[in-house]
């Protein structure tokens, strides 16, 4: 109970009205009735002493998105920099501004939701504003799970 309420804590933003799907190990399940989405979310397990940042997956009906990446950074990155995540031995190269980075596109998206789905950790990279480097780590075992319970909680029901 005292993980599934500092999760909460850790995701939650003032203005949204936000319905609790679930919490599975360290992701929680969501849905917002405006706009009307569905997300797996997660905070990073390392951040290298940074706070905030989130890894999510949404579904959002009206836009006719299923299970679309989005990754906040813990720190901004230089934007001359590129942004890598890395799931085992898989990278993918996500579209970025400064503190928020994404899959390029839908199949980019399926192949990214599938290695989170059978991977036990992944990291994305980045340089920071100033050209330091830096790791945001997610452990992944509960995603697949919150992933699922997002899709079927806006799947028209």
């Amino acid at each position: 109970m005292k993980r599934a309420i500092l999760l909460l804590a850790a995701v939650a933003t003032p203005a949204a009205a936000r319905d609790t799907i679930g919490i599975y190990q360290g992701w929680g399940a969501f849905r917002d009735a405006t706009p009307d989405r569905c997300y797996a979310i997660a905070k990073p397990v390392m951040a290298h002493g940074r706070v905030g940042g989130f890894a999510s997956v949404a579904t959002w009906p009206k836009r006719g998105l299923r299970a679309s990446l989005h990754i906040r950074l813990s720190r901004e990155r230089d934007r001359s920099a590129g942004v890598t995540l890395s799931i085992g031995e898989r990278r993918f190269t996500l579209a970025a501004g400064g503190f928020d980075a994404w899959a390029s596109d839908s199949p980019s998206d399926r192949a990214i939701v599938a290695a989170i789905r059978s991977g036990r950790s992944m990291s994305v990279e980045a340089v920071g504003v100033g050209g330091r480097p830096f790791a945001d780590v997610y452990a992944l075992p509960g995603a697949a799970t919150a992933i699922d319970a997002a899709a079927l909680a806006c799947s028209g029901g």
